[in-house]
C-alpha cells in the first residue's frame, strides 16, 4: 500500500515528509511503525526526525483512535464550568487517561480548546455528537450508550440489533 502513496513523490525529496505522513495517516488512521520506517527510508531521513515531526504536531497520531472518539472542552466558558471534573469522570469510568484509548479500542478521549458550544458549557462530543450542560452524573450513562455500539463502515450499529 506505501507504494501507492509513494509513486506520486520523488525519492529522497524531504520536502514530502509532511505530504507522506498525512497520506499514509488518512489510510492507516494514524502512523504505524513500520510506515515511519518506510517513509524514512524512502525520503532520506533518520527514523529519529520522521518521528520528531510526527510527534511535533498535532494532527498527527502514533496509536489509532478507538471506535468513539469523546472530545472534552477546555475552553474558558468549560474550563468556569468545570470541564475538569467531566474529564476526571471519564478517565475514571474508561480507566484511561486523555490522549488514551481503552484496550477494547471502543474507546479514546481527547482534549480540545474549544468545540464552539459556549452557550451550553460544560461541553463534550461523542464522534459527532454533542452533549452540553453536563455533569459528572451523567458520565456513566453517556459511555453506556456507546459502549454497546458498534461502527461497520461509517454506520453505527447498536449491537442488540447485530
Amino acid at each position: 500500500m506505501h507504494n501507492q502513496i509513494f509513486e506520486k513523490y520523488t525519492k529522497a525529496d524531504k520536502s514530502s515528509l509532511i505530504p507522506l505522513l498525512q497520506e499514509v495517516q488518512a489510510i492507516y488512521g494514524y502512523l504505524p511503525e513500520d510506515a515511519l520506517t518506510d517513509v524514512s527510508e524512502y525520503v532520506k531521513l533518520p527514523l529519529s526526525r520522521v518521528y520528531g515531526v510526527a510527534t511535533f504536531y498535532n494532527q498527527f497520531r502514533m496509536s489509532p483512535l478507538g471506535e468513539n472518539v469523546i472530545r472534552v472542552c477546555r475552553g474558558t466558558a468549560c474550563h468556569v464550568k468545570n470541564s475538569s471534573n467531566l474529564l476526571f469522570a471519564l478517565e475514571d469510568a474508561l480507566n484511561i487517561k486523555a490522549g488514551e484509548t481503552t484496550r477494547d479500542k471502543k474507546f479514546t478521549i481527547e482534549l480540545v480548546n474549544c468545540i464552539g458550544a459556549c452557550s451550553i458549557a460544560p461541553v463534550i462530543t461523542v464522534n459527532d455528537d454533542y452533549f452540553g450542560r453536563i455533569t459528572t452524573k451523567d458520565i456513566p450513562s453517556i459511555v453506556k450508550k456507546y459502549a454497546g455500539k458498534t461502527k461497520t463502515n461509517g454506520v453505527t450499529v447498536t449491537e442488540e440489533a447485530v
